[in-house]
């Protein structure tokens, strides 16, 4: 993939949620946030929200709070209880340019997505398709001649992550 056929920061969107239906009779709803912390989920707008039909429309000024149990939100046009079901299932995204930078040393996966992936000894391994969270450390799921599954091990396996030229350097066994 050249530079010009990446998406841009402005173009990539990023999942930060999902509706799970109804709370209360008032027209909120309760939401699975997968922010730090939970909450944070309405600093980040406009939303983009996507129907399980695949219909998407822009939200802004949806607003809410943490009840320890469930997030709850009050989202603009969503009136009763109803209406509030009806949004069962859709997911909550926003622009990745709506997101801060990341720490030094820490990047968001959507960034990661597209990179090519070269060894230390410059072989080619593919390109990243996308990242898996194993609770001990994440993973590159990465395409090429065929797939691979390479730990995000910094420094052990991650030598370098170089946004300029779209790459990520691993020390790895091409043969692995």
């Amino acid at each position: 993939m050249h530079d010009e056929e990446r998406p841009t920061a402005s173009q990539k969107q990023v999942l930060l949620g999902r509706v799970m239906g109804a709370f209360g009779v008032r027209g909120d709803v309760r939401l699975e946030s997968w922010t730090e912390p939970r909450a944070r989920i309405f600093s980040y707008q406009p939303w983009i929200l996507r129907a399980p039909s695949g219909a998407e429309r822009e939200l802004r000024d949806a607003r809410g709070r943490d009840t320890g149990k469930h997030v709850v939100a009050t989202l603009p046009g969503c009136e009763d209880r109803d209406a509030a079901e009806a949004m069962r299932g859709t997911e909550i995204w926003v622009a990745r340019d709506a997101l801060p930078p990341p720490a030094p040393g820490e990047y968001y996966w959507v960034d990661l997505e597209g990179l090519r992936v070269v060894t230390v000894e410059g072989v080619d391994l593919g390109q990243v398709s996308h990242l898996l969270s194993t609770g001990a450390n994440d993973v590159l799921v990465v395409r090429g001649e065929r797939e691979r599954m390479l730990p995000f091990v910094q420094p052990d396996y991650v030598k370098a992550v170089d946004f300029d030229t779209g790459t990520i350097t691993v020390d790895w066994d091409p043969e692995f």
